[in-house]
């Protein structure tokens, strides 16, 4: 069922890359573009959040209390752990108007590359753009989810954080809001094969952590290297647990 759902997803981001996206282009102007294909994803990606939980793969938990304030959010930066693949796809599906930060070798993707030059940012370090367009995307009421890790994250393993969420709250001084995403199995982790994913429904476990806000990290003599590592460090402690 695991295999049926991906290549479910699979078939239906490339009609969405290929035939969808290039479509629509032609009858919407090219500033209203990011709202429509940003909504056009989140709501794809929570029909398939639902469409994989109805073949008995996964439960994802989540609150009404959590799931209200998470479809709330408007201007934030939301960073997690990264257990398994598809946690981009759980968050995106449920949480509208965000974008997520990828690598810039998935824009070379053929499948994938209208999708995410339509609705996400690019991490091109050449240029080093990211954090205007982010602060941008900011601005303008959308949430910018990050995984800090920038992989998959392993359990038991200690974790190592890019400043890049840091660097962000600094620059565009949005408010940070730590998930901690869990599973009870093992389940689509890091080098592990989709068609090794178990027999068993995984449960999906959601925590929202307090929000962290750069004013409450700034005094007078504070240097930006200083705030950063301060940042960086509550935010390994927030996601982690």
């Amino acid at each position: 069922m695991v295999l049926f759902a991906f290549a479910f997803f699979g078939a239906g981001s490339l009609v969405l890359g290929l035939v969808v996206i290039p479509v629509m282009s032609l009858f919407i102007k090219r500033e209203k573009r990011r709202a429509v294909f940003c909504s056009v994803v989140h709501r794809l990606w929570a029909f398939f959040s639902r469409f994989i939980e109805k073949t008995g793969s996964i439960k994802f938990n989540v609150t009404t209390k959590q799931r209200e304030f998470l479809t709330g959010l408007k201007g934030c930066i939301i960073v997690a752990n990264h257990p398994s693949y598809i946690d981009i796809v759980l968050l995106i599906g449920l949480i509208p108007n965000t974008l997520c930060v990828v690598k810039k070798e998935i824009k070379n993707n053929p499948i994938m590359s209208n999708i995410v030059q339509s609705t996400y940012l690019i991490n091109d370090e050449e240029n080093n753009t990211l954090q205007q367009e982010a602060k941008q995307a900011l601005d303008a009421g959308y949430n910018v989810i990050i995984f800090p890790t920038g992989t998959r994250t392993v359990e038991g393993e200690t974790l190592k954080l890019h400043s890049g969420a840091a660097s962000l709250a600094i620059f565009s001084k949005a408010p940070v809001i730590p998930l901690h995403i869990s599973c009870d199995y093992r389940f689509l982790a890091k080098h592990q094969k989709i068609y090794d994913a178990g027999e068993k429904v995984v449960n999906y476990y959601l925590k929202i952590n307090e929000t962290i806000r750069l004013d409450d990290f700034q005094t007078p003599d504070i240097t930006e290297t200083k705030l950063r590592r301060r940042i960086n460090t509550v935010i390994k402690e927030r996601i982690v647990n």
